[in-house]
């Protein structure tokens, strides 16, 4: 799949949580944000289909 950069901008609290699950996961933040997001948008796409 295709990567493309982006900026964004997050709350201090957002960043210092994910910061903790991609060391805990050894993971990257960037691979943390985007598994975060798939999750979310997943969930939500399966609310809208019941």
């Amino acid at each position: 799949m295709a990567k493309e950069k982006v900026s964004i901008t997050l709350d201090a609290e957002i960043i210092e949580k994910v910061k903790e699950l991609s060391e805990l996961e050894d993971r990257s933040f960037s691979q943390c944000v985007n598994m975060i997001l798939k999750r979310y948008m997943k969930a939500i796409e399966k609310k809208r289909n019941k």
